[in-house]
């Protein structure tokens, strides 16, 4: 199931909008500032965002920069929204990033019609990046077992070598290990993606 976040401080356009997602069977979840947008990205994980330009503590123009900034959140989708009345700047979109504009108060089959291309390349590109991760997970497994120590501890396997008599190792948390695959997997993306793209191209031309 598609999940979309909704960002609108106005309970009409909330409503409107709920209504039109969760009629097609879409997970929604709506919350009416900026800062409140930022902090689901995580946690509720969406496909799409769907913002008001002008939210409160932080605008839909600065929600869309931070998302495309972010390559851990390169599948999700921003759509920016504003009333009828409000001068919604398009080429300030296009900077942002936006993937897509709609105007309030919102009419299903334009909301529709505007998002669903979106959830399906926002799927797409999840899938990709599941297959990027087990592509990459042995390596990075081998690569943490056959020596921790440098990735994690850089600066320890540098050192100069121990002396002769056995010290215990240092522990090492889930915490490192983390944000070791993490890095892993990050220097391995290019290549990654080069050859799935190389498999996709070859197998549309069959």
């Amino acid at each position: 199931m598609s999940r979309v976040l909704l960002a609108d401080d106005s309970p009409h356009a909330q409503r409107m909008g709920e209504r039109i997602l969760r009629e097609e069977g879409f997970e929604v979840l709506s919350v009416t500032d900026g800062e409140a947008a930022l902090s689901q990205l995580t946690e509720f994980d969406p496909d799409l965002l769907l913002a008001d330009a002008f939210l409160p503590r932080r605008s839909g123009f600065d929600i869309c920069r931070e998302i495309k900034g972010n390559p851990k959140l390169k599948h999700v989708r921003v759509i920016l929204t504003a009333g009828v009345l409000e001068p919604l700047d398009e080429t300030e979109a296009a900077r942002a990033g936006s993937d897509g504009l709609l105007k309030k108060p919102f009419e299903a089959s334009a909301v529709l019609e505007t998002i669903k291309p979106l959830l399906e390349s926002a799927r797409q590109d999840r899938e990709l990046q599941e297959v990027a991760m087990k592509a990459a997970a042995p390596a990075v497994a081998v690569a943490v077992a056959e020596n921790p120590l440098r990735i994690l501890q850089p600066e320890a396997a540098a050192a100069t070598p121990a002396p002769a008599a056995p010290r215990p190792e240092p522990e090492i948390s889930d915490e490192q290990v983390r944000a070791a695959v993490t890095l892993a997997v990050d220097a391995a993306m290019p290549v990654l993606v080069e050859e799935i793209t190389r498999q996709v191209l070859q197998a549309l031309k069959k």
